[in-house]
């Protein structure tokens, strides 16, 4: 039976943490759908503080030590280099972990819940879609400052854990899809043709990257791997980038998984699961934004990363669409649907969106080619 989040539950939860505060309430936060948030109020000598409250999802993130391990790791690094620097505000630009009263990242309750708490960073809010350029812009330079920080992380984040196996492995992706297409579970197959042939079609993206990894020209870096916009916290101010947050998926990567998969979710003109894909288009202005914005914040790419950015949101756009395409053929068992097709929809949006960056891939490469200029000075 399902444990609720009474007051006293989640008061319990947060005095095992050593916050050298008492509880007031706590109430749900924010629109994430894996992890179940809540804002803590608290008295510290008389004066409220805040903090931010997770229930890490178990069923995803299996092994949560490791997905704490990881996240100590990185935000430990980034406050340290962004003192380093003399960063303005920099208690505010990197989450901070509060430890437990045994001294451990995370608190495991009794039924096998496990928690965290990070301070909450105050006058910030986010954006769940991309409205303007300029916010492109303002998350790209963001993302691209974190892979910077972290670049110089100790063993190049070879200490890191991959907490869900195989997440970007394009590959491995297909082999998945190929295998619910021959069980074809559902009979659905017959009816999801011209998404067939699209997918197997362009195959061939995924045996770019592999090589040039291999040959040392495109390296491993430590990547966030969930790159979507409302991942960036916003001065509530300036609405300057400060914050990037949702570290679940931090882990050993490419940094053009990071930059696609911000073009698969900010370039698309339509929902993600509209039923008229034949109007997607992926905006030529939020792709130069967000050239612009992550080369400006990474500084440490190398040539045959710059050059392959542009093939990075095609591939993570792929990506997600067979992955669609897949949960389609076996029932809708992994993404959450609505409505009848709803996942053959979004399927249908990525591959139209896959097409529309392919047919702009001349434009798209030159934007990028300006922005590294632009970057270099």
């Amino acid at each position: 039976m399902k444990r609720e989040f009474t007051q006293e539950r989640l008061g319990d939860v947060f005095r095992a943490f050593a916050s050298r505060s008492d509880f007031t309430c706590a109430i749900p936060y924010g629109t994430g759908h894996i992890n179940d948030t809540f804002k803590v109020t608290a008295n510290q000598g008389g004066a409220v503080v805040i903090f931010t409250m997770q229930r890490i999802n178990t069923t995803i993130f299996k092994q949560p030590e490791n997905v704490m391990s990881n996240i100590v790791q990185i935000t430990t690094h980034l406050g340290e280099r962004l003192v380093a620097e003399r960063t303005v505000d920099a208690s505010r630009r990197a989450l901070q972990v509060v430890l437990t009263r045994k001294g451990e990242n995370f608190y495991r309750e009794a039924d096998g819940s496990c928690w965290r708490l990070y301070v909450y960073v105050d006058q910030a809010f986010t954006v769940d879609c991309v409205e303007h350029a300029a916010d492109a812009y303002t998350a790209a330079l963001a993302f691209g400052q974190f892979q910077r920080l972290l670049a110089d992380l100790p063993g190049g984040g070879a200490s890191l854990v991959e907490t869900i196996p195989g997440f970007h492995d394009t590959r491995s992706r297909y082999a998945a899809f190929k295998a619910a297409l021959k069980e074809d579970a559902l009979g659905r197959a017959a009816e999801v043709g011209p998404e067939i042939e699209f997918a197997l079609a362009h195959e061939g993206l995924a045996d770019i990257l592999p090589p040039l990894v291999a040959a040392g020209d495109i390296p491993l870096r430590v990547t966030h791997n969930d790159t979507k916009i409302n991942n960036v916290l916003l001065d509530a101010t300036t609405r300057e980038g400060i914050c990037v947050i949702d570290l679940d998926t931090c882990m050993p990567g490419l940094a053009l998984y990071d930059f696609g998969d911000m073009v698969r979710a900010g370039t698309n003109n339509a929902a993600e699961d509209t039923t008229e894909p034949e109007k997607v288009v992926s905006r030529a202005d939020v792709f130069e934004a967000l050239a612009r914005g992550f080369l400006a914040g990474a500084g440490c790419l190398t040539p045959a990363e710059v050059e392959y950015l542009p093939l990075g949101g095609q591939l993570m756009t792929l990506e997600c669409g067979i992955r669609f395409l897949a949960d389609y053929l076996q029932g809708d068992v992994y993404f959450r649907t609505q409505r009848p097709r709803q996942n053959l929809d979004r399927c249908r949006s990525q591959f139209a969106l896959v097409a529309s960056q392919l047919k702009q891939n001349d434009v798209f490469r030159k934007a990028v080619a300006e922005a590294a200029r632009d970057a270099a000075g």
